[in-house]
């Protein structure tokens, strides 16, 4: 997994809406970039809801928020539209930004092992150096610790 201070792998990957979206795109901004496992799922969903639910606070502290799945953008745009989601969903379907990250790991639930996206979240300063690492976030507390860190 990347630490704080590399420097953030760029990369070009399709939002809920089909177009071409790249970090470059925000340099000179505060990025949160946010992995999770599927889109639709309850963590998931708890997750996504609590950044929607504080999109000001984020706004406030001058971050733009990007959530990362392995998921097609057509599932994307089915669940930003399902749940209201103000924020940018990246479609990371062959995992290549979430290897470049680190956070795509074999994982086990049921007795079953698959592989798939750690539930991970990175914060990139405006010069687009790692400024936080969150390795593993629970979907409740996210938004708390994250939005500490954008405040300290």
């Amino acid at each position: 997994m990347i630490d704080v201070g590399d420097k953030a792998p760029d990369f070009a990957l399709q939002n809920q809406d089909g177009e071409t979206v790249k970090l470059s795109d925000f340099a000179g901004k505060t990025v949160v970039l946010y992995f999770y496992p599927k889109a639709d799922t309850p963590g998931c969903t708890t997750q996504a809801c609590g950044i929607r639910d504080r999109s000001g606070e984020y706004e406030a502290a001058g971050a733009v928020v990007l959530g990362v799945s392995p998921d097609e953008p057509k599932a994307l745009k089915k669940f930003a539209d399902k749940y209201d989601l103000p924020f940018t969903l990246l479609s990371d379907e062959g995992h290549k930004l979430a290897d470049a990250y680190g956070v795509w790991a074999e994982k086990s639930m049921y007795g079953r092992t698959y592989w798939g996206n750690l539930r991970a979240t990175f914060v990139i300063d405006g010069g687009g150096k790692i400024s936080h690492v969150f390795p593993k976030v629970s979907p409740k507390t996210h938004d708390d610790v994250v939005l500490e860190a954008l405040a300290a």
